[in-house]
């Protein structure tokens, strides 16, 4: 893999231009990426039958997760070979400086890390052994963002491809089919959606492990794929319908609500019921914590569903709080009740206790459709400070205060009704429009 970025860095300086180059640069990627990454979901296996036979179930979902990321690579170098292949049809070379190259230079170290976690042997000898061994006993924690970063820049990889070389594609597999163009271009904001739905099971999966700021920040992660799908979706025009189809609801509207049913529904209402019942407090113990989650649960997919069939939308406003700003805005004081256990604990009741009016207050805030709240992703596009301000909190995670922090957010969001619900629906939705 490391010869294999000199190789590109060669022919983009000196422009060689080989008749056989392409093809040789092909057949060698298959064969190092057909032989690496196999070996390493194999690997994972006999490491997870083996050597931890008493294994854990985080362990097992790591397993699960590295064949997940070693079948996305493989699909990714074949897409890539696969999609450059319609630009040389029409006789444009592909360019050999992209952006994607950076997924070969995290694949040689991410690939070599992966090898010696799964082939680690304890008490092995030798020095060579000795230098390599600590790869084997890095925590599952580290490894699990290790991993899902390369995976993000492995499907950032294949977005790129689409987005230089998806036009050729489109117009050599659809002809004059608008209807097959759509559905094909349909796939990426679904993909959206379903990493949306995925980052759902990630926080409840970090919860679990007692990593709750984590949790966190996956759920923020998941709001972020909740706008992104519906902003790609309207840059490729699938919003608007063609004039042979007739209104109905989509696929995608459907598979975007169950991935927020996850996400924002079904996520924080585990959280919750996680964080509250393993705090041992007798006190706590003796709240109605599964009514409450079930409660959130109920309602949050209520909203859901009213907000799909809702067919008078105020333009530029929810109806209600919106599901990924309730989630949020649950979660946030469990991180607070979390920190307290250890450092506070005679507050653990009255944060237990806060946890609990703040998920009912939640459920109930989403389904009041008279209150009017502003789209926070639309207001971070048409006031970038805004969202330069809300990145700079994010940074508060590394300090004892993020929980505050977040919260307070999230309750200014919550009464921001108070201002937001003057302004006009119709200047909102000109300035929609503005930004679209």
């Amino acid at each position: 893999m490391s010869f294999d970025l000199v190789d590109g860095w060669f022919a983009a300086r000196f422009s060689p231009n080989p008749t056989l180059a392409n093809l040789a640069e092909r057949i060698m990627d298959k064969i190092v990426y057909s032989i690496i990454f196999p070996l390493v979901a194999v690997g994972i296996m006999w490491r997870l039958i083996f050597i931890s036979p008493g294994h854990t179930r985080p362990e097992l979902l790591h397993a699960i997760f590295i064949l997940i990321l070693c079948v996305i690579v493989l699909i990714r170098d074949n897409f890539a070979h696969f999609i450059r292949s319609f630009a040389i049809q029409r006789g444009q070379e592909p360019e050999l400086r992209e952006f994607t190259r950076l997924r070969t230079i995290v694949a040689a170290p991410v690939g070599a890390l992966l090898y010696a976690h799964a082939f680690y042997v304890p008490d092995g000898s030798g020095i060579l052994y000795s230098w390599v061994s600590w790869l084997g006993s890095l925590s599952l924690r580290t490894l699990f963002i290790i991993e899902i970063v390369f995976l993000v820049i492995n499907l950032g990889s294949i977005a790129g491809y689409c987005r230089k070389y998806g036009t050729y594609c489109l117009d050599d597999i659809c002809d004059s089919d608008d209807l097959l163009r759509r559905r094909i271009l349909s796939f990426f904001p679904n993909s959206l959606t379903i990493m949306n739905a995925i980052m759902g099971f990630l926080a409840v999966f970090f919860t679990y492990q007692g990593r709750i700021k984590e949790a966190y920040l996956i759920l923020i992660g998941a709001t972020i794929f909740d706008k992104l799908d519906g902003a790609l979706a309207r840059k490729l025009g699938l919003t608007e319908l063609l004039a042979s189809e007739t209104p109905k609801i989509s696929i995608g509207s459907i598979l975007d609500d169950f991935a927020d049913a996850i996400s924002f529904c079904i996520a924080p209402a585990w959280i919750f019921y996680i964080i509250l019942s393993d705090a041992h407090n007798n006190l706590i113990s003796q709240l109605p914590i599964g009514f409450a989650a079930l409660f959130y649960l109920i309602l949050g997919i209520g909203r859901l569903v009213y907000f799909t069939l809702d067919k008078n939308p105020i333009p530029g406003f929810f109806k209600g709080m919106p599901t990924p700003a309730a989630a949020l805005l649950v979660t946030a004081p469990l991180i607070i009740f979390n920190q307290s256990i250890s450092d506070s604990p005679q507050l653990v009741y009255f944060w237990g206790v806060f946890c609990f009016a703040t998920i009912i207050a939640a459920g109930l805030v989403m389904n009041l459709y008279p209150v009017k709240y502003l789209h926070l992703g639309r207001l971070m596009s048409r006031h970038p400070r805004v969202g330069q301000i809300s990145l700079l909190l994010l940074l508060s995670v590394f300090t004892p205060y993020f929980g505050y922090i977040t919260f307070t957010y999230m309750l200014l969001y919550l009464l921001s009704p108070i201002i937001t619900g003057r302004i006009d629906p119709a200047i909102a939705a000109r300035e929609t429009k503005n930004i679209a």
